[in-house]
């Protein structure tokens, strides 16, 4: 039975004061629940808190970028050792923002996968399709491209200790969510990527690793995303500086798990 996951990006949202208010929430919502994994990425300049409230608790916490060198004059930069300096167990690696804002291409994100991976963190491989790129019909290419990159620089190994978030560009902070047939379509076809990389060499790989879902997923769509039978948990967004929209959510994965 594969591991379950949530995981909320607040990308540049937070404050002291609501920080702790909204961690708050979700540590009382969540209290007592352990077959699923929770997880907050935060920014950068948050995580000392995150730390102090987050040790000892079934919640993880992570950043939303790392940088892919390990130290040296890049102003501005976060590497991954001050990452789990900072306590860190993950971190988000190419997300679509930082793919399309930032301009990190797929050679970029896969040297941010290995870094993270080098210092001991967990990295979050995001992949996607534009609402282009979906209109083109060319979805499959897209995400099998940027996988592609990845596994070219860290081999098969690489994955046996990460996980996938499928996020449809078009469906990010739009308010559009893909149904959870294309949801589970993608997921579905990521999932045979991996078995026909990895067949000879892990045939486990690909019915173990996680892969979740992004794309303004929300307390009201999470059970019926959830419950398609390759989206293992979510990459929540918006939804998850609610406490308790983002706390709905993770019961909806917590169930799925149960139920398995």
């Amino acid at each position: 039975m594969r591991e379950r996951m949530v995981i909320g990006n607040w990308k540049m949202h937070g404050s002291l004061a609501s920080n702790q208010s909204l961690l708050d929430g979700i540590l009382t919502g969540l209290a007592g629940t352990s077959t699923t994994h929770y997880a907050v990425c935060i920014p950068f300049p948050y995580l000392f808190q995150a730390q102090s409230m987050l040790r000892d608790t079934e919640i993880t916490w992570g950043a939303q970028n790392v940088s892919q060198h390990e130290k040296g004059a890049y102003t501005g930069e976060v590497s991954a050792t001050m990452l789990r300096d900072m306590g860190c167990s993950i971190t988000l690696v190419g997300h679509s923002e930082r793919r399309a804002l930032f301009g990190e291409d797929d050679a970029t994100v896969a040297e941010k996968f290995l870094a993270a991976q080098q210092a001991g963190l967990m990295p979050v491989l995001c992949v996607g399709e534009t609402l282009e790129q979906r209109e083109q019909n060319i979805t499959a290419a897209v995400v099998e491209r940027q996988l592609q990159a990845v596994v070219d620089k860290v081999g098969m190994e690489g994955f046996t200790r990460a996980v996938v978030a499928y996020e449809p560009v078009w469906a990010i902070g739009t308010g559009k969510t893909a149904t959870p047939q294309q949801a589970q379509e993608v997921h579905a076809y990521i999932r045979s990527l991996f078995r026909s990389l990895f067949a000879e060499h892990n045939s486990q790989l690909a019915a173990s690793i996680m892969i979740l879902y992004g794309g303004s997923v929300k307390a009201a769509n999470a059970a019926e995303l959830f419950s398609m039978p390759d989206i293992d948990g979510g990459l929540i967004g918006g939804a998850s500086l609610d406490a308790k929209e983002f706390v709905s959510i993770c019961k909806a994965a917590q169930r799925k798990a149960v139920a398995a």
